[in-house]
């Protein structure tokens, strides 16, 4: 990278890290019944609600209790369950219809982040429906109050209930991109570990290593705070307890709960610190090969870090020491090494692949020049990459 864009790249992100403590961020108030989700809807006296959710969650049942608490309440629910592994612009079309067609005025969104994302674009088009959901990419685009939004996660990996992105896939170009605002925090979270009791093993690894992934690279770049580092610390050290028991055990409440309470950490951790180049790439696989941005980044993670080198070594020790993978005595160098090979140990013990052989060569260019976009100026990395350095890492990872 040239001296004058990497000056750009700096200054952008240290004007972002100095405006952090004035920031609107805000964390979501956190609901433990539904009951809560029904209360708050009166208060604010809306008895019509938009439901956004997926096939898989709807067909499991997942949503039937809180169905019926809000028949019980005499509010009607209106379901959108149609919602795809990274949501699609005609998903959220669909879901804005439904919302108008039926007069709601509140939304629940019920699931991963995929169901999140969702949720959060629709609300952005209904308080914005001259804008187009592109003309929302990037930052501040909306700047407008959305209608209430309740978050329901159902895996414990992408935070989405606790940040202001909504990552979509445009319908016929693939391209994938993301709209942050703060108006789309969700305004409450509920956090049931019992809704997530049910969760596949091989989706419980994904999205846990979809929050690992957070909280390493919230730690490790150059807009971190003191909250923001406690909070991935503490993340990073829940799920390397936690993630392979509640992998091999599903059934495990103390497992499912602490790993829904490191969700939620490592998304306040980069809500606010951002991520780095793993997500950016991930983001670019998931939009031209629909593969999941959990698997994408469990993959990505262990080869960027790598490829990062010393930079980020003593950060890496940091949380060795602190999730207890090596006591304080182990050199920087070795925990840092050690720490890296945990991540691989962890994806192996738990089934997820080294490579993506769906990538295809002549794509290579095209997905660098699209993750170097997403990354370059706002992600503050630890190391500012080239297009043809980011290109090394697709090959990397199709090897």
């Amino acid at each position: 990278m040239n001296v004058m864009k990497r000056m750009y790249c700096r200054i952008y992100q240290g004007v972002f890290r100095i405006l952090l403590p004035i920031l609107p961020y805000r964390e979501p108030k956190i609901l433990e019944k539904n009951i809560e989700i029904a209360e708050i809807l009166k208060k604010e006296n809306i008895f019509k609600v938009l439901l956004v959710t997926d096939v898989q969650i709807y067909q499991l049942g997942l949503t039937q209790k809180l169905e019926e608490t809000f028949q019980k309440e005499k509010i009607e629910c209106f379901v959108y369950n149609k919602t795809v592994a990274n949501p699609t612009s005609d998903n959220v079309m669909e879901a804005v219809d439904m919302y108008r067609n039926n007069q709601c005025e509140g939304i629940i969104a019920f699931g991963g982040g995929s169901a999140m994302d969702c949720a959060k674009a629709t609300g952005a088009k209904i308080v914005r429906p001259k804008k187009t959901l592109y003309e929302m990419k990037g930052l501040l685009k909306v700047r407008k109050k959305l209608p209430v939004l309740i978050a329901v996660p159902t895996t414990a990996g992408t935070g989405s209930e606790t940040t202001l992105a909504a990552v979509i896939t445009d319908s016929k170009t693939r391209l994938k991109y993301a709209i942050n605002d703060f108006s789309l925090i969700p305004e409450y979270a509920l956090l049931d570990a019992e809704l997530t009791i049910g969760l596949p093993p091989r989706v419980t690894a994904m999205t846990g290593m979809d929050a690992f992934t957070h909280a390493v690279e919230a730690f490790i770049g150059r807009s971190t705070t003191k909250q923001t580092r406690k909070e991935a610390k503490e993340a990073v050290r829940l799920i390397v307890e936690n993630l392979e028991v509640a992998y091999q055990n599903g059934t495990n409440f103390k497992a499912r709960k602490n790993m829904l309470t490191a969700s939620y950490k490592a998304g306040i951790a980069f809500t606010q610190s951002y991520v780095g180049y793993v997500h950016a790439v991930a983001h670019s696989l998931g939009g031209k090969y629909n593969i999941a941005h959990g698997l994408a980044n469990a993959i990505v993670l262990p080869i960027v870090l790598k490829r990062y080198g010393k930079v980020i070594y003593k950060k890496l020790w940091e949380l060795g020491v602190y999730a207890g993978i090596f006591d304080k005595n182990t050199d920087i160098k070795t925990g840092a090494e050690r720490f890296i090979s945990k991540i691989e140990e962890m994806n192996q013990s738990m089934g997820i692949e080294k490579k993506i052989p769906q990538i295809q060569i002549e794509d290579i260019p095209m997905l660098a020049k699209t993750a170097y976009k997403e990354a370059n100026p706002l992600y503050p990395v630890p190391v500012l990459w080239t297009e043809k350095e980011l290109e090394q890492i697709y090959y990397m990872v199709k090897e």
